[in-house]
């Protein structure tokens, strides 16, 4: 038994003693007579997508349901890197900057709505028909390849009151697509488009955030990415090339609830909750806390105070007067000053109700206010414009007409 081992033993070191002498003849051999490998055959083996390539492609995928995928089509390729066309001099306050209202609810279908039926049921919500919270067709990666470059973004706890994710009203948008993932798809495509600068508005959407919610949101918009993405600036709207590749901060919420340096150390321009006057055509408000002169001048008026069943030409008509009126206010007052308007509204307490997609584009007899406004946006400066189901390709910079 034993001298069968031993017999064993060395066969098996007699053949791994000819295994490594054959490689190293081959090896004598290439070199002798200089021939390469394939470098695509040394690679194979120990190359392919980075982890952090592979990492990016998890969160993107988790963001889609909410981001969306970048469009490659040829007549967004202008539009996609619009700013590019502007000196870096150009000071944001001088320029047209279009938006979208409610953008996480591209994607807000009745299907959609089913499939979520019981996770909102889970939470008490029980929203009302899909088209009353549906502001938007074109998904937010879409829309800044199309020229928008300033967000409306609505968060909240999910469910289970472990991530932030996105909401209009009671109506839960997606239950895998988080404030932080949707983040990184911003990043990834401001990588892409270093010439351009995005302004994100975030707003809590429920009522009576507790110190959780605050602390979950200011710990995203703190992270380590985000203070490479964020302009860091707090009150102050620079110009454009301090903002290109990088997004400024709307916070339409407050950090009251944290001890005081949470607020002192987090960017952008703060427009509190409680100061912010509901369903108004004319708020304004100011934003920088070193300068009590600076102010921006707002028309959030979505829900006009027109009768009941006057039909929908009235609420529309009523909506255009407003909007037009702080439009028209950027043209003619405060010229260094921040102007932002809401082209969105709804009525949906009406019987029947009217959609905000109904007051955006109309009932195919009465035009919507977007139509209104077509025509009329390319003679005027008009600052921050936040559009409903908008549809817009081309851009222009307030800068344009001095």
């Amino acid at each position: 038994m034993l001298s069968f081992s031993l017999s064993r033993s060395r066969d098996a070191l007699l053949s791994l003693a000819l295994g490594i002498s054959f490689f190293l003849c081959i090896l004598w051999i290439l070199n002798y007579f200089s021939i390469d490998l394939p470098s695509t055959y040394l690679a194979s083996s120990i190359q392919g997508p980075s982890l952090t390539s592979l990492t990016l492609q998890k969160v993107l995928q988790d963001a889609h349901p909410i981001f969306g995928t970048s469009s490659s089509k040829p007549s967004e390729l202008s539009t996609a890197t619009w700013m590019k066309a502007y000196p870096d001099s150009t000071r944001l306050v001088h320029m047209n900057l279009p938006g979208t209202h409610d953008s996480a609810t591209w994607n807000y279908t009745q299907v959609l709505q089913d499939e979520l039926k019981y996770s909102s049921k889970l939470g008490g919500f029980s929203p009302s028909n899909s088209e009353n919270y549906r502001c938007q067709t074109k998904s937010i990666a879409g829309s800044l390849g199309a020229g928008m470059r300033v967000f409306d973004l609505r968060y909240a706890w999910d469910i289970t009151r472990t991530s932030l994710v996105f909401w209009h009203g009671d109506a839960l948008q997606s239950e895998t697509a988080t404030v932080a993932d949707v983040l990184f798809g911003f990043y990834h495509w401001l990588d892409l488009h270093p010439s351009e600068a995005v302004i994100l508005s975030f707003q809590h959407e429920h009522k009576n955030p507790d110190a959780g919610t605050q602390m979950a949101l200011f710990e995203i918009l703190t992270s380590p990415a985000a203070k490479k993405y964020l302009v860091q600036a707090r009150g102050t709207l620079g110009n454009l090339g301090e903002a290109r590749g990088k997004i400024t901060l709307f916070r339409r919420f407050d950090l009251d609830l944290l001890p005081d340096e949470y607020e002192e150390s987090i960017p952008g321009l703060h427009f509190s909750p409680k100061k912010w006057t509901v369903n108004s055509p004319n708020i304004k408000l100011p934003y920088n806390p070193l300068d009590p002169t600076e102010f921006a001048y707002i028309q959030d008026y979505y829900h006009p105070t027109t009768p009941l069943q006057s039909g929908l030409s009235v609420p529309i008509a009523s909506k255009y007067k407003a909007l037009t009126a702080n439009l028209l206010r950027a043209t003619t007052t405060h010229p260094d000053e921040l102007f932002w308007s809401f082209a969105s509204s709804t009525k949906t307490d009406d019987e029947p109700p009217i959609t905000p997609r109904m007051m955006a584009s109309g009932d195919g007899k009465t035009g919507g206010v977007n139509a209104g406004l077509k025509g009329w946006l390319k003679t005027v400066k008009w600052g921050l414009c936040w559009w409903t189901f908008g549809r817009r390709k081309r851009v222009w910079s307030r800068s344009s007409w001095g």
